[in-house]
C-alpha cells in the first residue's frame, strides 16, 4: 500500500507540475515596441507583431522569440564605453584611399529587424554579419575616392554610396535585416603630420579659389561698367542720328518752301538767296548792288539805320526834353 501511496503521489506531483507548466507556458505579452515569433518544434511557424496578450500551445511544443522594433544603431570603429568615455579601434578604421593614401574612417549605421524568422534563422550572428558587411562597404568606396574627396567635400557622397553598397549587400545576404541610415563620423589622417601639412595644402587652395572669386568678381564688375557705357554711347548716337534726321527733314522742308518761291519768281529769289548768303559769310561787309551798266545803285542801308536809331522810350524822353 505504500508503494502504491507513493507512486500516486509521485503522478499527482508530476501532473501539478505540468499542469503549472502548461498554466504560466500557454500564454504571452508582446509590447509595443516588440515583435514575436512563434516557434513549433523548432520551426518558426507565425510572426505577431501586434502589442497585447497572446496564447499558444505550452512548452515544449511552443515557445515566443521576442525581438525589439526599435532602431538600433553599429558603432563602427570605436564604442562608448558605460561611463562614456570612447575607445577608437586604429586597426578596423584604417584604409586606402584609390590614390593610395592612408585614412581612418569610423561611421554609425542605423539598422532593423525587419523579419524576425530570417534574423532568428538565417544566420548565427546577424549583427557580425552586418559589421563585416559595414567593413566592406565602407573600404569599397573609400578605395574608390580620392583623399581630397574623403577629407573635404566629398563625404556626403561617401555616406550615400555606402548606404546603397551596404543595403545591397544586406538584401543578398537576406538576413531580415533593413538599413536605415549611414553616418559617416569622421575621415582623417593617421599622422598630426601628415595631417598639418594636408590643412596648409587645403587653407592654400581655400585662398586661391578665393582669389579666383574676387578676380570674377572684378571682371564681371568691369564688364558690367563697359556694357553700361556701351549702353549710353549707342544712347547718345540714336539721338544724334535722330536730331540729324530731323535737322535733314527741316533742311528739306527749308528747301521745298524755297523751291516754291523760285518756281514763283526765279529771278527775285536769286538776288535773295544771293545777298542773304552774302550776309551769313561776310557779316561785317558793306553790300553794294551794281546794275548791269556797273554803276552803283543806292539802297537803303536797313542795318545802320537800325543801329543809328534810338528806342522809342529815348525818343520819347528826348521830346519831352523839347
Amino acid at each position: 500500500m505504500s508503494a502504491k501511496r507513493a507512486i500516486v503521489a509521485i503522478g499527482m506531483v508530476v501532473a501539478g507540475i505540468i499542469l503549472l507548466v502548461c498554466a504560466f507556458t500557454t500564454w504571452y505579452t508582446v509590447d509595443e515596441s516588440e515583435q514575436a515569433v512563434i516557434i513549433t518544434f523548432g520551426n518558426a511557424d507565425t510572426t505577431v507583431t501586434e502589442s497585447g496578450l497572446h496564447f499558444k500551445l505550452p512548452w515544449p511544443f511552443q515557445n515566443v522569440e521576442k525581438l525589439s522594433k526599435e532602431t538600433f544603431s553599429l558603432q563602427f570603429g570605436y564604442k562608448q564605453n558605460p561611463d562614456g568615455e570612447l575607445v577608437s579601434y586604429d586597426k578596423e578604421t584604417k584604409m586606402i584611399t584609390g590614390d593610395e593614401y592612408i585614412v581612418l574612417a569610423d561611421l554609425i549605421v542605423q539598422w532593423k529587424i525587419t523579419d524576425p524568422q530570417k534574423y532568428l534563422f538565417n544566420a548565427q550572428d546577424p549583427q557580425e554579419i552586418l559589421h563585416d558587411a559595414t567593413s566592406a562597404s565602407i573600404r569599397s568606396i573609400i578605395g574608390s575616392s580620392t583623399i581630397d574627396s574623403a577629407l573635404t567635400d566629398g563625404k556626403a557622397e561617401i555616406e550615400g554610396k555606402t548606404r546603397d553598397l551596404l543595403t545591397t549587400l544586406m538584401n543578398s545576404y537576406d538576413i531580415g535585416i533593413s538599413v536605415q541610415g549611414v553616418k559617416l563620423q569622421d575621415v582623417e589622417l593617421p599622422n598630426a603630420d601628415v595631417r598639418a601639412a594636408f590643412t596648409a595644402v587645403t587653407d592654400a587652395r581655400e585662398t586661391k579659389n578665393t582669389k579666383i572669386n574676387e578676380a570674377k568678381k572684378y571682371e564681371n564688375q568691369r564688364v558690367n561698367e563697359a556694357k553700361g557705357e556701351r549702353d549710353a554711347i549707342k544712347s547718345r548716337a540714336i539721338g544724334q542720328k535722330t536730331a540729324r534726321i530731323e535737322q535733314a527733314k527741316g533742311d528739306v522742308a527749308l528747301f521745298n518752301d524755297l523751291h516754291a518761291e523760285y518756281a514763283k519768281n526765279k529771278s527775285i529769289t536769286r538776288q535773295r538767296l544771293i545777298i542773304e548768303t552774302l550776309e551769313q559769310v561776310l557779316p561785317k561787309a558793306k553790300i553794294y548792288i551794281m546794275n548791269d551798266n556797273g554803276e552803283t545803285l543806292k539802297y537803303l542801308p536797313l542795318q545802320e539805320i537800325s543801329r543809328q536809331t534810338p528806342p522809342p522810350a529815348e525818343q520819347k524822353s528826348e521830346g519831352g526834353e523839347n
